[in-house]
């Protein structure tokens, strides 16, 4: 499966890691049903899921307005990417 994943390009150019690294093996491993590795393959993947759910959901379902949820949703998405990024870099 890892071979047919898109490479990070900043990890290829710069050698580095970027906030988003992990985020397809994570949703490879909660396919094959390994929750907990995916949490720690990329803590922010369930936020991530839930985010991309409720945007669909806001192109799908005209008649309610989700825009505060996703504007949430998606701070905490960052932040959580954010701690994850420099705990990750620090440790």
């Amino acid at each position: 499966m890892e071979e047919y994943m898109i490479p990070c390009m900043n990890k290829k150019i710069f050698g580095i890691d970027c906030l988003g690294c992990g985020t397809q093996r994570a949703l490879a491993l909660i396919l094959k049903g390994e929750f907990v590795d995916a949490f720690h393959m990329f803590p922010a993947i369930y936020t991530t899921i839930l985010f991309f759910m409720v945007l669909g959901l806001n192109f799908i379902d005209k008649t309610r307005n989700y825009h505060k949820l996703i504007i949430s949703l998606a701070i905490i998405n960052a932040t959580i990417m954010v701690i994850s990024y420099i705990y990750k870099i620090t440790s």
